[in-house]
């Protein structure tokens, strides 16, 4: 048994000794370059890319199984600029033979250096990478259910230990071009260190490079991945920096990573300047504000979990120049995306984010003739699968150079059609409730609109809206409203509608209709040095319908204390232009309000034309004149322009009136 064992023992060794002996020995007597060009072939088989290896080849077996070459160059195929997708400089690695056999995998060293990829596109938008492999006519058809399950790796994960000494990627870089549309980004002096690689510690990674010639970098570590990878939870916490402006922490988990692609991490970016990254970029801003200095600071923070099929934001601040928003976002079935959205403002100016207005003039070329303008039609496809439901909370808000506070937003949609119910908010000391709806199931959207302000102080929102001091008093204003398309023009010619302003103890600041109806001498127009016209009411009524942008009233009324006026006429919202005819009633004392005085004179009818900027108001004379000749008031208003007194200076001409001129001609007739 003794000699059984010792021959056995004998044996074995020598064959051991023959096997590192042969391992040892055929490196060396192997030739392996007249092995290259079927390395080559078979690469260029494999890839579709011609492939070629400039250096030698190297090999070793034992201890270690090791695998060096240099000046590897994997071409592009015809119609692209440059020769080659990927160079490799030099490649260098080795792995020891014996642990391999009881599954334990150690690494020495595995290094790139050199490796240069060009990812381009020609003109004709194809990439270099499209097709590598084999072709469609190649290819393996789709294995079914039950194949692919029989395909699918069983048990647990084939390697017991792995350790890994050196791992690097060196000196290399990515360079992308995109040939039609004439741009250019490249990723150089890239530098991947992985230490500390093994199954049962975290494995520390370094990586850096050059973006356009700005750092990025990205440090942390992953890890422990375990001794079955796949399965349990695989921490992570990982630091980027890139182009001296971001800096980006995230830190979290994955949990199940084969099976359910779950994470749950943390994220925070450090306030940094969007327009400064740009810059630093080489890249023109891509939004044009009215204000230059917004969007100057940004950070972000939050906390997301999810997997491939649905994605939870909670706990989300971001902070916008001098705005704090918080956020919560969850969404789900991303083919047709259900999403849940919840915001709060504290504050935001959104005329400092807006487009600065157009410096174009009027009848600019946009208004040659022939000229044809055309827009580009919107895909609402994506909305129409989207399903929302959300709420929107600010704090403060300015819009228009309008005020609002408190304004709360809730919203819900699906298959297109979005409803917002209710919009609720303060406005200038009054309230603001309203709610709507906008449908973009059809290639033309659609919105309804029903409003209602109260006690709102219309001399401040007016002018604040318009820049404008024209109107005073304390507003009510009720209206049902629809309208269709997306261009201003269009929707103008679509507004139609009903509703009323209701104006109490206010004031028309620039008119004075006492004077108006009065006088006929002093009702147009101010003299130098008189205080600013205006008309003061106690009431104004303005019911209005609004048919196909034409909006049109027949009962407006005003209640002041020398007149009561009823109007009537037309405003064109497509033209903004004006068309009103104002038909006074003169009221004879003012009693009770502490003047007794009898007030007399023709009422002067007003029309109201021009244009919204520029409103025009003048005497109706020809109604009023008929008016007359009916009612027998010529004489009296012969009188009246008879009687106007001269100025201070009883040797100063009084300037000749056209109006008695126009009495003349028509009493001559009579």
């Amino acid at each position: 048994m003794k000699k059984a064992i010792k021959w056995t023992a004998i044996i074995g060794g020598g064959l051991i000794v023959l096997i590192v002996a042969v391992l040892l020995v055929i490196p060396m007597l192997v030739d392996l370059q007249k092995y290259k060009p079927a390395i080559q072939d078979q690469v260029t088989k494999a890839t579709g890319r011609p492939c070629s290896i400039g250096g030698d080849l190297r090999l070793s077996l034992f201890p270690w199984v090791g695998l060096a070459f240099s000046d590897l160059h994997l071409g592009n195929p015809p119609g692209f600029s440059e020769k080659d997708l990927l160079d490799v400089k030099s490649f260098d690695a080795k792995v020891r033979l014996m642990p391999l056999f009881s599954k334990d995998i150690q690494i020495q060293r595995f290094v790139l250096d050199g490796v240069k990829v060009v990812l381009e596109k020609n003109k004709q938008g194809r990439g270099n990478w499209e097709g590598i492999g084999k072709g469609p006519e190649e290819r393996v058809p789709e294995p079914t259910e039950k194949r692919r399950k029989e395909r699918e790796p069983q048990g647990s994960f084939p390697i017991k230990a792995l350790t890994v000494g050196e791992f690097a990627i060196a000196n290399s870089s990515v360079l992308f071009l995109d040939h039609a549309s004439g741009t250019k980004q490249e990723l150089a002096n890239v530098n991947l260190r992985l230490k500390d690689v093994s199954l049962d510690r975290p494995i520390r990674l370094a990586l850096s490079a050059s973006m356009d010639g700005k750092p990025v970098s990205v440090e942390g570590q992953l890890g422990p991945v375990g001794t079955d990878p796949g399965k349990g939870k695989i921490p992570f916490d990982l630091s980027v920096k890139a182009l001296q402006e971001v800096d980006l922490h995230v830190k979290g988990v994955f949990i199940e990573p084969a099976a359910n692609k779950q994470f749950d991490l943390a994220f925070e970016v450090s306030a940094f300047s969007p327009r400064k990254l740009m810059s630093t970029m080489g890249q023109p801003f891509p939004v044009a504000t009215t204000d230059p200095q917004v969007l100057n600071r940004v950070t972000l923070t939050g906390k997301v979990k999810g997997n491939p099929e649905s994605v939870n934001v909670a706990d989300g601040v971001l902070e916008l120049d001098e705005s704090k928003l918080d956020f919560a976002l969850k969404a789900k079935d991303f083919s047709r995306p259900d999403l849940s959205v919840d915001v709060k403002v504290d504050k935001i100016n959104l005329d400092r984010y807006l487009p600065p207005p157009s410096r174009e003039k009027g009848g600019g070329d946009s208004s040659k003739q022939g000229e044809v303008k055309t827009t580009k039609k919107t895909d609402y496809a994506p909305l129409r699968k989207l399903i929302l439901e959300g709420s929107v909370q600010i704090g403060s808000l300015t819009a228009k150079k309008a005020k609002i506070e408190n304004l709360y937003l809730k919203v819900a949609g699906k298959n297109g059609v979005f409803l917002l119910d209710p919009v609720t908010a303060k406005l200038y000391q009054g309230t603001l409730a309203t709610k709507g709806s906008v449908d973009v199931s059809q290639d033309i959207p659609k919105t309804d609109v029903n409003l209602h302000v109260k006690g709102v102080q219309a001399g401040s929102l007016v002018k604040d809206l318009t820049g404008k001091d024209f109107i005073d008093g304390i507003g009510d204003f009720d209206t049902v409203i629809g309208m269709a398309g997306t261009e201003p023009d269009r929707i103008k010619r679509s507004l139609n509608g009903k509703g009323e302003l209701l104006l109490r103890n206010g004031a028309i600041k620039g008119i004075d209709l006492p004077g108006m109806v009065r006088n006929v001498k002093a009702a147009f127009g101010v003299a130098k040095g008189e205080e600013r016209p205006k008309t003061e009411f106690s009431e104004l009524s303005v019911p209005y319908t609004i048919t196909d942008g034409i909006a049109s009233t027949t009962k407006t009324t005003l209640a002041s204390p020398l007149v009561r006026v009823l109007a009537a006429g037309k405003a064109n919202l497509v033209e903004e232009t004006l068309d009103f005819r104002v038909e006074p009633k003169f009221v004879g004392t003012l009693k009770g309000q502490g003047d007794t005085r009898e007030r007399s004179g023709i009422t002067v009818p007003v029309v109201v034309t021009g244009t919204f900027s520029s409103p025009s108001f003048q005497p109706d004379l020809k109604g009023l004149v008929e008016k007359g000749l009916k009612k027998g008031l010529l004489p009296k208003l012969e009188q009246q322009l008879q009687t106007e007194p001269k100025g201070q200076d009883s040797q100063q001409p009084v300037p000749s009136n056209p109006l008695k001129d126009i009495l003349k001609g028509l009493k001559s007739r009579q």
